[in-house]
């Protein structure tokens, strides 16, 4: 159900298409966050106008609200959410991390007390692919222990052999065809542990493989390490994915090292706090300045924000609190980065990449 093939290779990164139970995705691709089977202030028919063909959902909090059965009745999360492209779902791993106090994990699984209403909740991995599979994800990833950062090397050790046993229990829960299932690579930021996890994970075998663990607090200095060590070993054959990254630079250099998925809440998040992408560089709507600027957010773009509206008239809805304001910034900051994927894309295609990597650098910090 799950077709990956690579049109075009300049130096490490890629240029790919991925068919995924019949739908069609160019790599490399950004995926857009929608926890709650939303991408906050969007409608799923809005977002695949803009381009994206796949987007993400976390199983963890779709369990707890509004859980498998309501999904169920609507006969999968693409119709509960009106979204015709493709779905990803996290397996719940990442909540390992970010829940970590209120949680305990066991070899078996994973103890949560609710963020929601405080109840007591058990994740494991068979559960976790039941979840997913009910949901009708196209992607499902494997329960795993998403690696806290710092880790010294004996806790990431035993953090990858606890994601690599239930990587293998994730794999024999499949039930259905179109599942198809990702293995989590961790280990830290120790390149031998991260090769030991890869090793380990291509032993069970899965439909593609992502690169987890990372944006956790690590420096760009040490993600791009990791990624030096661990992207170009990943099988050529299958899609590689960076799970939680992150801003467009983060991007750029992450397919500069044969990366091809991508999902990250930065683009939405800052647009709901006034952080808006252009090609200068991040424009900052509640600074002063901004106040009485008849300028759109970016010149040359064509979206639907910049060429209705002012910066000036952007500013007045944020200082308000107001909900079309979060609306056009989010319009906006989706349309930067499914732009800047295309623009990815067509620069590997021609094999002028480094001409775009060099032209986005000398473009940012410019005054906006």
């Amino acid at each position: 159900m799950l077709n990956f093939t690579l049109k075009n290779v300049q130096d490490k990164a890629r240029l790919g298409s991925l068919i995924l139970n019949g739908h069609f995705i160019d790599t490399p691709c950004f995926m857009p966050v929608g926890t709650a089977a939303t991408v906050k202030a969007m409608s799923g028919s809005e977002i695949y106008d803009f381009g994206y063909k796949i987007i993400l959902a976390n199983t963890f909090h779709l369990m707890l609200r509004p859980g498998v059965e309501i999904i169920s009745k609507h006969n999968g999360i693409h119709k509960f959410m009106n979204y015709n492209g493709a779905i990803i779902t996290d397996s719940g791993g990442y909540q390992v991390f970010s829940l970590s106090k209120l949680r305990k994990i066991t070899n078996k699984g994973v103890y949560f007390q609710s963020p929601i209403d405080g109840e007591k909740v058990f994740l494991d991995s068979k559960k976790s692919i039941w979840l997913q599979e009910q949901f009708g994800a196209d992607i499902i990833m494997q329960f795993d222990e998403c690696t806290p950062y710092p880790a010294d090397k004996k806790t990431a050790d035993k953090s990858l052999e606890l994601s690599l046993i239930w990587g293998k229990s994730s794999k024999e829960a499949i039930t259905q065809s179109k599942s198809n299932l990702f293995g989590i690579i961790q280990g830290g930021v120790h390149d031998d542990l991260r090769d030991k996890s890869l090793s380990g994970l291509l032993d069970i075998g899965f439909d593609g493989y992502a690169i987890g663990g990372l944006s956790v607090g690590e420096t760009s200095e040490e993600r791009n390490k990791v990624l030096d060590n661990i992207a170009h070993k990943m099988p050529e054959d299958k899609p590689r994915y960076l799970m939680g990254v992150g801003t467009p630079s983060d991007i750029i250099e992450a397919v500069l090292r044969g990366v091809d998925m991508f999902d990250c809440v930065i683009p939405t998040r800052n647009a709901r706090t006034g952080f808006l992408y252009t090609n200068k560089g991040i424009l900052r709507l509640r600074n002063s300045k901004y106040k009485d600027d008849m300028a759109p957010i970016q010149e040359d773009c064509l979206c639907y924000t910049c060429r209705n509206y002012t910066r000036s008239y952007l500013r007045h809805l944020d200082s308000c609190k107001e909900i079309l304001g979060l609306r056009l910034n989010t319009i906006h900051n989706l349309y930067y980065y499914q732009k800047l994927m295309e623009e990815l894309r067509s620069s590997i295609k021609s094999n002028k990449l480094e001409d775009f990597v060099r032209e986005f650098y000398n473009s940012q910090n410019q005054e906006i």
